[in-house]
């Protein structure tokens, strides 16, 4: 197996508790999915968000979804003038038997323009 690093990134539409729950849930299932991953297969997670978020921390959207033993921490985008509001990114270590090349980064909803070079 090899460490492998897999990049997201969902645009919320509102600074909400749980609308930040349910985009970042559904960001971590689709990498998990699009990457035959399971928990087990988690190293860890980076979260980032932009400092226009402030209801609660993306880690806790994994935390809900059963991932309770992968380090997380949470960090602040920087706030660059016209960069894309209420953006939560992940890069996630991984344990895979997938090439760099094969690994599905992604990109949900207008998230997808922030990486139209990797987003699939």
């Amino acid at each position: 197996m090899a460490v492998r690093a897999v990049r997201g990134a969902v645009q919320l539409e509102r600074d909400e508790a749980g609308h930040m729950d349910e985009q970042v849930g559904a960001l971590l299932t689709a990498v998990l999915e699009r990457n035959g991953l399971t928990p087990e297969d988690l190293i860890s997670i980076w979260f980032t968000a932009t400092p226009d978020l402030h209801s609660d921390f993306p880690a806790a959207a994994a935390r809900k979804l059963g991932i309770v033993d992968v380090p997380l921490i949470c960090a602040q985008e920087l706030e660059i003038e016209g960069a894309m509001p209420r953006v939560v990114r992940i890069l996630a270590h991984i344990e895979s038997d997938r090439s760099r090349a094969a690994i599905s980064h992604v990109y949900l909803g207008a998230a997808a323009a922030l990486r139209k070079d990797i987003a699939q």
